[in-house]
């Protein structure tokens, strides 16, 4: 019997090729498409939930500061990972980890590698998360300060095939560590990345070395700079733990009383912001939602297909129940016909992923393989494919069975209202979802080139930097040098990136300050160049000179001056850290973050032995002579470290990366979608044309003109594409706004962008149905009317 269903499926399919190819091809995109979106959905889902305790793992953040500086950092103290594991019982273990700024050049033998991803952690990493060691000892991971962890392959890097526990890398000039331990590399959905981990000791050891204010590991509260982890014991209550480690803080450093902790689930970190609001996810969400709407506009154009063409089987259907086909016989017969063609259909789609993954990997910045070793992956694929199966054939199965055999055979049964009206509701769905994807297209580009073209308030063009290392103590001399090489405009220095600067701090203070307030500001030094150098609007006051004195005066930006609430600045005193001095400029306000968050308090001191970061302008036309001068200088005084620049408005973009990659893929996507949904209505547009032939013969032998005729096919389309856009305006305008509210500076919807989108869903429309309509029209009426 299931012989005899796959080779009536295989005939059907055969002679009916032109609707089977349309058929064949929107099934597989769509397929193809949809499972390429979950495969990246899964894998963003899938971070961080692999280790086995990650349901008891939590990182430890905390709230500080007041009124507008109120936010969360998501690092935290050194101490408070350690008294909270002696004192509450509910913390059973902790992990501090802290990045490696210190050490960065590592050699063995003639191998040598300026390594970026190095991570300082306490021991217990290996226990509390699933990075466990293939080699050396678990229990004691680091036997002193002067070990090293790598992964497989870092030590594959350095060592070949040659054993790597116990051999010795030299570090910078005159450090040397043992290789202690060897840990698969980190899994790529994992949070916590690295290719060395060293002892957390020694980072402690460096920082509190001959320190004469009696500060330690043990009692610094004011270094908040280790992303800590504590593993819980299992029913511990999370709000009454952070009250607890909060109690502890106050304990050890009163003065911090705008100060509260809390805890994020390890499996959230990815996807959640630190307080617990929606992140990632809504991207996530918007994504699997597309996924779901490719494979559903796929389905419909099956089901459309099917049911339209259910009177030119009507006949077909008749004869077989009248020689004794049983309905059920006939269900299981136009399953099959379906399971067929979707077998088809995901053979070609799972090539097809095999073959773009490369490519969208590209673009989606992701490592996606499709491991058929992998249980997930099948189970993604098969809930896929049987999932959208499902949806695409039972209604056209009982729809197709359910016919009866005199009513089929007088041609009684194709025109039944209620299933003309399901295609048109499917019709509208189709070119609504099409309508939201263009108009979401057009808004996330819009978005995207707003973030490129706004005005910053400093100028970044044809500038780039890096930071100097040894040539710092020598920026004079390089400085002169690179003036005078071709294609170098200017030369500055300051202590961050101005991109995106570094720390924030609290401690300040001003006349005026209300007690128990905080204004956490981005302090940054700078020389008496970058003001200028930068094209930055001095509004008051007076730049640096460069002068000794210069180290007791501050500028403050715009937001500064209005969070302290300091009337006249010029000449008030301020004070940053324990330097105590006046206010002498104020600048305009410009962009040194993501246009994600507003622009923050920011403060300019004078301190030159801390401005390692170097900025040069060039031409532009000449900029490739200019990095040729700065990668000389390097050389003279950084040996052997690689020479590493960026130009600002590299760094700027990798700043939108992701917002980039995520429209980039809803372009494509949305495109593909379109295309989809073109593709059925072309199929049906076919379809009425081939049903209403002798119709249309008749009309021109009564003299309806060739216009008339086309628009007689294609009025009923448009009037459905008409109702899709009135149904498709608000859902859009509704989820666009609400993907805006995360940029803190964002473009207006405007009301042209629905209007566009609406008029190219109707030339669409239009142009996919004008081809068959204008055939029809174009047909001698003698052979229309031979037609049956």
């Amino acid at each position: 019997m299931l012989r005899n269903y796959l080779k009536t499926a295989w005939r059907s399919l055969v002679n009916n090729r032109f609707y089977s190819l349309i058929n064949m091809t929107g099934l597989t995109a769509g397929l193809a498409v949809g499972i390429l979106i979950l495969l990246w959905v899964q894998d963003e889902l899938s971070f961080d939930r692999f280790h086995h305790q990650a349901t008891s793992i939590y990182r430890l953040e905390n709230w500080a500061g007041t009124g507008n500086s109120r936010q969360i950092w998501t690092s935290t103290v050194a101490p408070i990972a350690e008294l909270g594991k002696q004192e509450l019982p509910d913390i059973k273990d902790g992990v501090r980890i802290s990045h490696n700024g210190t050490y960065t050049l590592f050699r063995y033998k003639d191998k040598t590698f300026n390594e970026e991803h190095t991570q300082f952690a306490d021991p217990s990493l290996f226990s509390v998360f699933d990075f466990a060691l293939t080699q050396g000892n678990p229990a004691k991971p680091f036997p002193d300060n002067h070990s090293v962890v790598l992964t497989e392959s870092t030590a594959k890097r350095y060592f070949g095939d040659e054993n790597p526990l116990g051999k010795v890398l030299i570090v910078d000039k005159n450090n040397a560590f043992k290789v202690s331990g060897i840990t698969p590399d980190f899994p790529k959905n994992s949070s916590i990345q690295a290719d060395m981990i060293l002892p957390l000791p020694l980072l402690f050891e460096g920082m509190y070395h001959n320190r004469t204010d009696g500060r330690n590991q043990a009692n610094d509260f004011s270094n908040f700079n280790y992303s800590t982890y504590l593993l819980l014991q299992p029913g511990a209550s999370t709000s009454s733990l952070t009250d607890k480690l909060r109690t502890i803080h106050l304990r050890n450093k009163p003065d911090d009383t705008d100060l509260t902790y809390l805890l994020q689930p390890l499996p959230d970190m990815h996807l959640y912001r630190a307080d617990g609001s929606e992140g990632g996810i809504e991207t996530i969400r918007m994504f699997s939602i597309i996924a779901l709407l490719i494979l559903a506009i796929a389905c419909i154009n099956y089901v459309n297909l099917s049911t339209a063409r259910s009177l030119l089987r009507s006949k077909e259907i008749s004869m077989r129940k009248i020689v004794g086909a049983a309905r059920s016989q006939l269900f299981v017969q136009f399953l099959t016909e379906t399971a067929l063609l979707f077998s088809l259909a995901a053979v070609l789609a799972i090539g097809l992923i095999y073959g773009l993954l490369p490519f969208y990997n590209q673009i989606s910045g992701k490592q996606l393989a499709l491991d058929f070793s992998d249980y997930r992956i099948w189970q993604l694929i098969g809930l896929t494919i049987l999932g959208t199966l499902a949806a695409s054939s039972l209604y056209p199965a009982l729809l197709l069975s359910s016919f009866e055999p005199l009513r089929a055979l007088k041609g009684k049964v194709s025109s039944r209202l209620n299933e003309a009206s399901f295609r048109k509701i499917l019709v509208v769905v189709q070119f609504a979802v099409s309508v939201i994807l263009i108009a979401g297209t057009f808004i996330i580009n819009n978005q995207l080139q707003y973030i490129r073209s706004k005005e910053l308030g400093y100028d970044k063009t044809h500038v780039f930097g890096f930071f100097m290392r040894d040539m710092s103590q020598h920026y004079d001399v390089v400085k002169a040098q690179l003036l005078n090489q071709p294609g170098v405009d200017a030369v500055t220095r300051a202590s961050s990136n101005i991109v995106s600067l570094g720390g924030q701090t609290g401690d300040n203070e001003w006349d005026g300050k209300e007690k128990g307030e905080t204004m956490f500001m981005w302090p940054v030094a700078i020389d008496k160049d970058f003001i200028p150098f930068f094209k930055i609007n001095l509004l008051q006051g007076a730049n640096f000179t460069g002068a000794v004195a210069d180290s007791l005066h501050f500028i403050l930006n715009e937001t500064a001056v209005k969070t302290a609430r300091i009337k006249d600045p010029i000449g008030k005193r301020f004070r940053l850290w324990n330097h105590t001095g006046t206010i002498v400029g104020v600048v305009n306000d410009f962009h040194f973050a993501s246009m994600r968050q507003k622009i923050e308090p920011a403060i300019f001191y004078y301190a030159p032995e801390q401005m390692q970061a170097i900025y040069v302008k060039t031409t532009g036309n000449d900029a490739r002579l200019a990095v040729a001068a700065a990668q000389r200088s390097w050389k003279q005084y950084n040996t052997n470290y690689p020479f590493d620049y960026t130009f600002l408005n590299d760094s700027f973009n990798n700043l939108y990366k992701s917002e980039q990659q995520s429209g980039m893929l809803f372009n494509i996507f949305s495109t593909i979608a379109i295309l989809i949904s073109c593709l059925g209505l072309f199929g049906l547009a076919t379809y009425t044309a081939q049903v209403r032939t002798r119709e249309i013969g008749v009309r021109k032998v009564l003299g309806a003109s060739t216009s008339g005729i086309i628009q007689l096919l294609a009025k009923d389309f448009i009037k459905l594409v008409l109702i899709a856009i009135v149904i498709a305006v608000p859902v859009a305008w509704y989820t666009m706004n609400r993907w805006l509210q995360d940029f803190a500076y964002r473009i207006d919807i405007q009301w042209w962008v629905f209007a566009l989108s609406g008029l190219l869903a109707l030339a669409i429309a239009l142009l996919t149905v004008s081809y068959q309509s204008i055939r029809a029209a174009l047909m001698n009426p003698v052979n229309s009317l031979r037609s049956e």
